[in-house]
């Protein structure tokens, strides 16, 4: 009995190691996300913030 388990534990072990495939890997290509800022941006959330305020002290 103790050499089934023994057996039945190096099969478990041994049915991990060959988990990967032989295959070539898929490589993508990498997404390039190109920043882009205009002055108008950062103007408009002060602008907005000043107009809210206004409307709520009035």
């Amino acid at each position: 009995m103790k050499k089934f388990a023994l057996v039945t534990a190096f099969t478990l072990g041994a049915s991990t190691a060959f988990a990967g495939n032989l295959s070539d890997p898929i490589i993508e290509e990498p997404v390039i996300i190109a920043e882009t800022s205009s002055s108008a941006g950062d103007i408009l959330v002060p602008l907005l913030f000043i107009v809210f305020a206004a409307a709520v002290a009035s």
